[in-house]
């Protein structure tokens, strides 16, 4: 088998978002936000993605978000087994509601910020350093109800009051930071990105990129802050990658997908990095009838808020087709697109393509130039706990080897990599789904569909796996 070289220093560790596993959501005086009113099951992605949400908790309904892993009382046990794993970096993300327990108040949740320095403080005692991501699907739910989420431009200010509040609080804990979590996931589940549901399908178009523009302002003034308060940090946008491949060497079905490409990968990431409007926004804007408010001052704060690097996820690639037929459907992607012949799919109808990654990533340097961190990727699979208590997760460890050697190419290639942090290397609700039969970790936790569950740890092969990963940076596969 090929040897890989990663640089010295590669930033090998996990992902999570807080919605997803600490529970306790109202502990601490922590306010609802909107992962706290989605409901578990497959029906959740119905709501993510359709018009009419009411942001409303029902008797009726199971909300796993609740309780999740309960990471809030059990992060020394956890932190423990990333340590154990390695881990050089954990990426995770602060509840914005835990600081400011509805979005608009004027003074910070000390209970809240105190958390997280133990958190924090229970990292730097192992030697993992912090990642963190200022906003994760996790908009304070009276942000959404009182002011129509980031439709309102009063939004930023709230969002800046909370960013330079934790960047005043942990500028000594925390180098890496990221400002929104898949900011271009919102073109399809706006619910988790800019909290407010569409209300009609054919109207989705203004208020989505009239709350962009409010997002990406908030994201310059937060990158901008960051280098004023934290001299040696480094903060980066994050994007939800997927490279699309057209179906043929049809030119219309080249064009369609270069199309798809631009406005789906490229249009935050494009503002975030080069601090304005790609130009290909100009007919896009101008074919779907949108006009952008755009009040004095904005365009240059987007200029001077431009990001260190570009931190991504990727899960999948996706294939396009101008004419679509219903049977062409690709239908676990989460974002479209037709089915693509050579690729296998996980137990959730994801594609799955390393070659996919290798390609993204050279993408995204060839485009922009500047550090990349691929800060989500792995496989949701239903794992079996055998009679010993073990589980052999081989499946995951064919699918993280195959995209760690993609990394390995992509360095080959020439692109500045800054690190990997799997998605999920702790099992969690899923956000898409809200399932814990969705496995993503290295390490299983005891948690059913229907809440039942001791939260248990255990350690999957994949743990051990991971371990030897880290231990050798990335030789020994």
């Amino acid at each position: 088998m090929k040897t890989y070289k990663f640089p010295q220093g590669f930033l090998w560790g996990g992902a999570t978002a807080a919605n997803q596993i600490e529970g306790g959501f109202k502990e601490g005086n922590k306010g609802l936000n909107v992962a706290d009113v989605l409901p578990g099951g497959k029906a959740r992605y119905d709501i993510l993605t359709k018009p009419g949400f009411d942001f409303e908790i029902k008797p009726d309904q199971y909300y796993p978000n609740h309780e999740a892993i309960d990471f809030y009382h059990r992060y020394k046990e956890d932190i423990a087994l990333f340590a154990e794993m390695g881990f050089k970096a954990f990426r995770m993300s602060i509840a914005w509601t835990r600081i400011f327990p509805n979005g608009d108040e004027l003074d910070p949740n000390e209970e809240g910020l105190a958390y997280y320095d133990r958190v924090l403080d229970e990292l730097h005692k192992h030697g993992i350093e912090p990642v963190v991501t200022i906003s994760h699907y996790e908009m304070p739910l009276h942000l959404v109800k009182e002011y129509g989420g980031w439709r309102n431009r009063k939004v930023i200010t709230f969002f800046e009051r909370y960013a330079t509040t934790i960047l005043n609080r942990y500028k000594d804990k925390v180098k890496y930071w990221m400002t929104f979590n898949e900011i271009n996931s919102a073109l399809v589940m706006p619910i988790n990105g800019l909290g407010f549901s569409i209300e009609k399908e054919e109207d989705r178009y203004q208020p989505t990129f009239q709350a962009y523009h409010h997002q990406l302002v908030a994201s310059a003034i937060a990158v901008k802050a960051c280098h004023e308060i934290i001299a040696e940090s480094q903060i980066g946008c994050m994007i939800l990658f997927a490279p699309v491949y057209p179906f043929d060497s049809n030119p219309e079905n080249v064009l369609h997908a270069l199309k798809e490409e631009q406005i789906f990968n490229y249009f935050c990431g494009d503002v975030q990095v080069r601090g304005e409007y790609p130009s290909f926004m100009n007919r896009y804007f101008k074919e779907h009838n949108i006009q952008l408010e755009i009040e004095e001052g904005d365009l240059e704060l987007l200029k001077e808020g431009t990001v260190d690097y570009v931190g991504f996820s990727y899960y999948m690639s996706r294939t396009e087709k101008k004419k679509k037929a219903d049977e062409d459907a690709s239908e676990g992607n989460i974002i479209g697109g037709v089915r693509n012949p050579f690729l296998e799919v996980s137990d959730w109808g994801w594609e799955i393509d390393p070659a996919g990654l290798r390609i993204s990533l050279n993408k995204l340097y060839d485009r922009y130039q500047i550090p990349l961190f691929v800060v989500e990727n792995g496989l949701g699979a239903y794992d079996k706990l055998e009679e010993d208590g073990s589980i052999v997760d081989d499946y995951r460890i064919d699918y993280l080897r195959e995209h760690i050697k993609a990394l390995g190419e992509a360095i080959e290639d020439g692109v500045n990599l800054m690190g990997y942090t799997s998605w999920g290397c702790i099992d969690m609700v899923s956000m898409s789904t809200g399932e814990f039969s969705k496995r993503y970790g290295y390490i299983y936790v005891d948690k059913q569909d229907d809440g039942s569950g001791t939260l248990e740890r255990k350690k999957k092969k994949s743990f051990f796996w991971y371990k030897d990963v880290i231990k050798t940076n990335g030789e020994k596969l």
